[in-house]
């Protein structure tokens, strides 16, 4: 995603933010901790962060664009320490995830004007070797900037939508080389405005979701927008359950493009974003807040969509929603415009 918008794009997210009204969003459903500053990244090839993963040892970060794929391996300072490479030429990154085996995984799945036939997974090794995998949609191509890998390590895709629900998808059957394999539809979330400040596009940025991750218990999956967090609990890896429970909202204030977190495997919740000089910043035990919950049916899989003091569904009335709809799209026309593509 690019780092700037222009002067339409600003009217039409603050249009966004006087159409919505406060009350639409969802309070959070704990009371996690404030998030902490470890460091800052103000190395200049992570201008563009997209994504993040982490072990024991070291935080690892992707860059958004370029002509190779690289990862970056960060110490407790932020500094960059390497840069694991590959010469494959991506599309556009937008996540990382890390497998048990060590393999950082990259979702070459960002698709802003939804013109792809294909996307990819780059399976990235700690000596350079990378392969590939290309995925299909089975209905239509998608935008998406999230990445998690399940227990079992079965990929999982979700697509950035602020026209009410994102969708997840899996691979239908086991992934090929260079493939394409076809992917399934298995489930979907969505989220109303929060009030937490943060992002680019006023209230929307707190609908759209741009990360993911997944605890190393596999106890707890994560999914992020620009301004929150939300943490689903997972029984026996099943992640399409986990989706239909009630999340726990973490708020990730005042991160101008959030779009990555990672757990660290004592459960610390890590988030960044895209610029020069962000912060790399903490929730500790952020895992800890999740607890075992009940399946949130007959809501439409709508994480976050009740007020934590009235238990109603805080749905948009139709005409605000199309009001919405119609800033939104002003919005996503003008990011598609200012987006690299090549």
């Amino acid at each position: 995603m690019g780092r700037r918008l222009g002067s339409a794009a600003t009217a039409a997210a603050l249009a966004i933010t006087l159409i919505v009204p406060a009350w639409a969003g969802a309070s959070p459903d704990a009371s996690p901790p404030a998030p902490e500053v470890l460091c800052h990244i103000d190395d200049p090839r992570l201008e563009e962060l997209s994504g993040l993963a982490a072990d024991s040892e070291y935080v690892y970060a992707v860059p958004d664009g370029g002509e190779r794929l690289e990862v970056a391996v960060l110490d407790d300072d932020c500094q960059v320490r390497e840069v694991l490479t590959a010469p494959t030429d991506p599309y556009d990154v937008e996540d990382l995830a890390l497998a048990p085996d060590g393999t950082l995984w990259l979702g070459d799945i960002g698709d802003n004007r939804a013109v792809r036939e294909t996307v990819a997974l780059h399976a990235l090794t700690r000596d350079g070797t990378a392969t590939l995998y290309r995925l299909t949609y089975p209905d239509r191509p998608q935008d998406a900037e999230a990445l998690v890998l399940d227990p079992s390590g079965t990929p999982y895709v979700v697509t950035k939508s602020a026209f009410g629900a994102s969708d997840v998808y899996r691979p239908a059957k086991e992934l090929t080389s260079p493939g394409p394999t076809p992917m399934e539809k298995v489930g979907s979330v969505s989220f109303l405005p929060t009030g937490t400040p943060g992002g680019q596009v006023g209230a929307v940025s707190s609908m759209l979701v741009t990360g993911a991750a997944m605890s190393a218990d596999g106890s707890v999956v994560a999914l992020r927008t620009y301004t929150d967090a939300y943490l689903y609990p997972v029984t026996d890896g099943d992640l399409v359950e986990a989706f239909t429970r009630e999340p726990v909202r973490v708020p990730l204030p005042n991160e101008p493009q959030g779009e990555a977190i990672a757990f660290t495997p004592d459960g610390t919740l890590l988030s960044a974003g895209e610029g020069i000089g962000e912060p790399l910043r903490a929730v500790p035990d952020a895992a800890s807040l999740v607890r075992p919950g009940e399946r949130t049916e007959g809501r439409g899989d709508r994480g976050s969509s009740e007020e934590s003091t009235g238990g109603e569904e805080s749905g948009l009335s139709p005409v605000p929603a199309a009001a919405v709809a119609i800033a939104v799209a002003a919005v996503l026309v003008v990011l598609g415009s200012r987006r690299r593509r090549r």
